[in-house]
């Protein structure tokens, strides 16, 4: 019978890369961890890790445990919710990660909702992007993720994890001011493309290379037929909205930026097909039955369909 706790050492090692990720993560010495994984391995029989440069990589049959071991653990996930659903009422924490905008306009609305029902249930929340939550989420760093998708950009779906849909935000081309200058290119009101395109000179405000948002962004830009002028680069929304109010760059901005609010820029329509992004709620599999992760999922709803939160028509239908 191989050691559980081992086990979810080599799974941590494949989620996290490194054994030095491993030990921060868990509050270990790195010499602890690779002394359990090569106890590990003398109760496998097998090699489990093989060198690579400075680094270590699992082998074939270290690939086999996690994969079991993501099995064990999504049933003792499951034992967890259904013992948890027994109880009279929510205890113990909730650990959610969520991208600004969510974070903004749902997120407080959601915990006003959970503190009214479940008031001994502690949750905590972080500000992440979904780039870097839901790898952390795999690895057991949080209960749930608030993650976006971009027209035309899927994300993977590992098998590990399930999703539920959230909302449907939509999305604007942003503009800047006109400017005095007769000589500088407004933005044309023949149709989307046309918009797009006459600020092929402008300055450009977009979020980090590398994100879902940014790759998806570019693409609109190129597809229009022109290299946008990125000059600012950040994962704020607000300050993208700040940008185009003070005339420094145009942008491309969502409906939840402005949380109900009357839009504080002039917005044209996106090309047919790119005028929404998906929000989303993401949980590992078989945590989705867990009382307190249903209660934040609930509550999520109803703030996006509460006045303060977002129009109840933009919610898709589970």
């Amino acid at each position: 019978m191989f050691d559980l706790h081992r086990l979810r050492l080599l799974r941590e090692l494949k989620h996290r890369g490194t054994l030095a990720a491993v030990a921060a993560a868990l509050s270990y010495a790195p010499s602890s961890v690779s002394q359990q994984l090569s106890q590990l391995e003398a109760e496998v029989g097998v090699p489990l890790l093989e060198p690579v440069g400075r680094r270590v990589r699992l082998t074939e049959q270290a690939e086999i445990l996690v994969a079991h071991t993501e099995a064990v653990l999504e049933r003792l996930e499951r034992a967890e919710a259904e013992i948890a659903a027994s109880l009279i009422d929510l205890t113990g924490t909730l650990r959610i990660a969520s991208f600004q905008t969510a974070a903004l306009a749902l997120v407080p609305t959601a915990l006003g909702l959970l503190r009214d029902l479940h008031p001994h249930l502690r949750v905590h929340v972080t500000q992440m992007e979904p780039e870097r939550a839901l790898p952390a989420l795999q690895a057991r760093d949080f209960d749930l993720v608030l993650a976006e998708e971009y027209p035309s950009n899927p994300k993977p779906r590992p098998a590990e994890l399930e999703q539920e849909d959230l909302l449907s935000d939509p999305l604007h081309l942003a503009l800047p001011k006109p400017s005095d200058d007769p000589g500088t290119n407004r933005p044309d009101t023949d149709g989307p493309t046309a918009a797009l395109r006459s600020l092929a000179d402008h300055p450009w405000v977009m979020e980090p290379e590398g994100t879902a948002a940014r790759h998806w962004a570019m693409t609109l830009c190129r597809n229009a037929g022109f290299e946008p002028d990125v000059r600012f680069e950040t994962a704020d929304l607000l300050l993208h909205l700040r940008l185009v109010e003070q005339n420094h760059a145009a942008a491309f901005l969502p409906d939840l930026v402005w949380n109900g609010q009357p839009p504080t820029v002039d917005l044209r329509q996106l090309p047919r097909g790119q005028g929404t992004r998906r929000i989303f709620t993401v949980v590992r599999r078989g945590r989705g039955r867990h009382p307190a992760v249903q209660a934040c999922r609930n509550a999520l709803l109803r703030a996006v369909a509460l006045p303060s939160g977002r129009a109840s028509d933009h919610t898709l239908h589970r």
